[in-house]
């Protein structure tokens, strides 16, 4: 007999999320781009933790603010993106490190 899915199993898949993205941030330090799917990571678990308590509670409020979170996020990766994209073509490069070379 298969047990039902209950707010522990949607936490503890929101709990490996957060400490892949966070793990994601702090080991790699050099690549931007994985910094920003790790950043997107950390999200999607809160996103998932808001969800799972706004199920269990009965309250529509943690799906729309998790809604705005989807939006916000979209927006930073396209920011964000398009930010790397601009300095790749003036630079060369996307290393983490550079941009501390451009202080006046």
């Amino acid at each position: 007999m298969i047990a039902p899915v209950g707010l522990a199993h949607y936490l503890t898949v929101a709990a490996v999320l957060l400490t892949l993205g966070v793990l994601g941030i702090f080991l790699n330090r050099k690549n931007v781009i994985v910094m920003l799917m790790s950043i997107e990571l950390i999200l999607l678990a809160v996103n998932l933790q808001l969800v799972a308590f706004s199920a269990h509670l009965g309250n529509l409020a943690g799906q729309v603010f998790a809604m705005f979170v989807l939006t916000i996020a979209a927006a930073e990766a396209a920011i964000g993106l398009a930010i790397l994209v601009v300095y790749f073509r003036n630079r060369g490069s996307i290393a983490a490190e550079d941009p501390s070379m451009m202080k006046g």
